[in-house]
């Protein structure tokens, strides 16, 4: 990896701020734009990305300046979840009760799209669900992230344990997983066998909707639906800053350590990363005083 000087690193992290600036607005202007046209009767305050306002030749020049246009990314970082959450909220906690969902999908789509929406967010962003364990019903995050397997070779009820584990969901008995296995089988999405000692769960409906319930979905409801996994694999990603610094860069160590963590996508590593830029440029600004 080539080495870059203390200025090089601060050109590139403009460019960074700069393609993050742009996600931000992008993004959040798509988001409340399809939510206004569909869900703001059910909720008409979702959270939304703020906006990141950046001076270039500003934030190159004054440290106070970039300070302040850090801190803004931090704050939008931390927005990027709050919005996943909202959304997932909404549709969870409002919407799949509602009569606008009722009047618009039949009822065999209805049970689909409760399974289908869980699978297309938390089955793409683990990470986010490793964070977030009580917007989505247990039955449909158990779905969501065992889907495949399901589908693809079946999974046993301690093989479903182990892989919630990896979410960080440790309550869940072998009790407590058989009495929400057997409400999903009630709706036709599972079969379960005995094997040995264990439940064996294997898929039994595809996420399929119907022709209208489709055309339907593809209206109103994708383009949100999408919106968490692009959001978060195109703004937690800055991997443009995993970069070695020359040895006279100012306290290298520290800015090597944090901006190795910039090597990882995904909220953590670029939360992790931006809340430390921050506390560099302080101590930066107080050692110039």
């Amino acid at each position: 990896m080539t080495e870059v000087s203390e200025e090089e690193f601060l050109i590139k992290l403009l460019d960074v701020v700069h393609k993050l600036s742009n996600i931000a607005k992008t993004q959040s202007y798509r988001f409340k734009n399809k939510w206004d046209e569909y869900l703001k009767p059910l909720n008409d305050n979702p959270h939304t990305i703020r906006q990141i306002p950046l001076d270039k030749k500003k934030f190159l020049s004054d440290i106070d300046y970039r300070i302040i246009v850090l801190k803004n990314v931090e704050n939008a970082i931390v927005d990027g979840f709050h919005s996943i959450k909202s959304l997932l909220e909404t549709l969870y906690g409002v919407y799949f009760d509602s009569e606008l969902f009722k009047n618009d999908f039949s009822e065999e789509d209805q049970l689909v799209l409760k399974y289908l929406t869980a699978q297309q967010i938390l089955g793409n962003l683990i990470q986010y669900n490793k964070m977030d364990h009580e917007s989505v019903p247990m039955k449909y995050n158990i779905i969501a992230r065992n889907y495949t397997l399901i589908k693809l070779k079946g999974q046993t009820d301690t093989e479903v344990i182990d892989s919630l584990k990896k979410l960080n969901i440790t309550d869940i008995t072998i009790a407590d997983l058989k009495k929400i296995m057997n409400e999903v089988k009630s709706e036709g999405i599972i079969t379960i066998e005995k094997k040995g000692s264990n439940d064996f769960y294997e898929l039994n409906k595809e996420f399929e909707l119907s022709s209208e319930g489709k055309k339907r979905y593809n209206q109103v409801l994708q383009p949100l639906i999408d919106f968490p996994t692009g959001f978060w694999r195109s703004f937690y990603n800055i991997r443009e800053l995993n970069v070695t610094l020359d040895e006279n860069c100012t306290h290298q160590d520290f800015l090597m350590k944090v901006l190795a963590k910039s090597a990882t996508q995904g909220y953590a590593p670029v939360h992790y990363v931006f809340k430390n830029l921050v506390k560099y440029y302080e101590k930066l600004k107080d050692e110039a005083k």
